[in-house]
């Protein structure tokens, strides 16, 4: 068997293995008549069975055979390629860029005192860590804080939040949390209730974050799919949110939605009015706003430019200002991608007063999330100011990021559209690209032999080959019979035009190979 076959054969064995290895001892015990030690508490026979369905696709069997492949390079094994370019997900840090200094000189002063001290650290960073530390209990950021945050950085990210929208943002509807994902799975975890007998629905975008088809599965929600226009730049359509809303109403409650702008992983940017239409739409049929917010700081295509729904709500006047809203954003993208600091913000908007006491006493009883990550995240909405030390070198860095994101942005989608076979809409904001491929036949025919999907198939094939991990669109979501991956926009410049042209030589040889 020939190299290329074996190593085919090994991300196919992976992938199958990975993804369904609790079910696959399950048959084996079956098949040979073995049963499950019966003093185990919980078998897979007894575990949640929403756990057993929960799925997520950016950290699956790819990411485990690349970490695999890292490991083997590392110890000499011979590839075809050098290294690993993990091009999955939006860790901008993973990916060579640099930390922000303002924010990494606040952090390391609120965790060691002592630094405040020294004279090479600005006065403005000196000023800013004395205020945190002041506003803990016990003047160090290793005590808790309150389980909503601490209230001063609580009160800043009202403050950005005022800026940003030009109307007023109360600091009480502020609610810090571990990155965006812990808040956005708390406020889904409020629709865990059967009306009239069927379970509640949640409308999400097709393609869509894995993180909430995951959620949904482990809460036991309907995932109801809206599926975005391709052919319009990954358009929101009302008439496709009215479909999807009447074919679930025969098996669920439908009610909520879920609205990520930028998108993930599609890369468009809502207009005010297609913002507008939506939250019309919502308030004639009673759901609730979640808007996904997290890339408004990610936004590059002439032309376009970020409206939160909290500001559009609000110039719809007195008529929508019932209209239930919960808006998401973390410091884990945007020019900073300090993911591993785990600090994000949830707004909530028009929330029954009942259910906010409720939803208060859940977070409680979560204590808080992290203080380093909080101050992160004040760093962030309350960042440097003209006049300050640090306000020169802030917004050089910031400005150097953003200008390296929109020249990347561009890049990806235009050298995708030079390769035979795909078709890459303008990434308009956030950190991917999703193009769709023309898979050829008889690769189609591999993937089913395989056991695969063909975009699975294509992807694996990409890594074991050519050392490049993506993400195979159908974990994602897609039409069906397209095929598409994700990738990030987020590898230095250099890393990226190395990626890309391994991508183009491999897709090349793939075509060849199966046409």
């Amino acid at each position: 068997m020939s190299q290329m076959k074996i190593r085919a054969a090994s991300a196919s064995q992976l992938w199958r293995g990975a993804s369904a290895r609790c079910a696959e001892e399950t048959r084996v015990w079956k098949r040979s008549g073995v049963r499950a030690r019966s003093n185990k508490a919980l078998t897979l026979n007894t575990l949640n069975p929403n756990i057993v369905k929960l799925k997520c696709a950016d950290r699956g069997p790819l990411v485990e055979r690349a970490e695999v492949l890292e490991k083997e390079l590392a110890m000499g094994a011979l590839k075809p390629f050098k290294h690993v370019i993990k091009a999955n997900i939006g860790d901008g840090h993973a990916l060579g860029q640099r930390p922000i200094t303002y924010l990494r000189q606040v952090v390391a002063c609120v965790a060691f005192p002592d630094l405040l001290t020294k004279s090479h650290i600005p006065a403005d960073v000196k000023e800013r860590a004395q205020l945190l530390l002041d506003s803990c209990g016990g003047k160090s950021m290793g005590s808790y804080s309150a389980s909503h945050g601490l209230e001063v950085i609580r009160r800043h990210v009202a403050d950005y939040i005022e800026a940003r929208d030009s109307c007023p943002a109360d600091w009480r509807n502020v609610c810090l949390s571990a990155g965006a994902s812990r808040a956005i799975k708390l406020c889904l975890s409020m629709f865990c209730n059967d009306l009239d007998g069927k379970p509640s629905g949640v409308l999400v975008p097709v393609p869509q974050y894995p993180m909430y088809s995951a959620a949904l599965a482990e809460f036991g929600l309907v995932q109801v799919d809206y599926f975005l226009d391709e052919e319009r730049n990954w358009g929101l359509k009302v008439p496709e949110l009215q479909r999807a809303v009447e074919e679930a109403s025969k098996r669920c409650n439908v009610r909520a939605i879920v609205v990520i702008n930028p998108g993930n992983p599609t890369g468009q940017v809502l207009t005010y009015e297609t913002i507008k239409r939506v939250i019309h739409f919502c308030r004639e049929h009673g759901l609730f706003i979640f808007a996904d917010e997290v890339h408004q700081d990610n936004v590059y295509a002439p032309g376009c430019r970020f409206h939160s729904f909290k500001k559009v709500l609000t110039e719809m006047g007195c008529e929508y200002k019932d209209q239930e809203l919960a808006s998401f954003n973390s410091i884990s993208k945007g020019y900073v991608c300090e993911g591993g600091l785990r600090g994000g913000w949830v707004e909530l908007c028009n929330v029954d007063p009942e259910v906010r006491a409720n939803l208060d006493k859940a977070i409680s009883v979560s204590v808080c999330p992290t203080t380093l990550g909080q101050t992160a995240v004040d760093c962030v909405v309350k960042p440097p100011m003209p006049g300050e030390p640090s306000y020169c070198k802030w917004i050089f860095e910031k400005i150097a990021v953003q200008e390296s994101l929109k020249q990347k942005a561009h890049m990806i989608a235009s050298t995708f559209n030079s390769m035979p076979g795909f078709q890459c809409n303008i990434v308009q904001g956030a950190l991917y690209a999703f193009p769709r491929i023309v898979l050829p036949p008889r690769a189609v025919d591999a993937a089913v032999e395989a056991g695969m999907t063909p975009d699975v198939f294509y992807a694996c094939k990409l890594l074991e080959e050519a050392g490049v991990c993506v993400m195979p669109g159908s974990g994602f979501g897609q039409r069906p019979d397209t095929y598409h991956f994700r990738t990030t926009i987020l590898p230095q410049h250099q890393l990226l035009m190395e990626m890309l042209d391994v991508f183009r030589k491999f897709h090349n040889k793939f075509i060849k190979e199966y046409c």
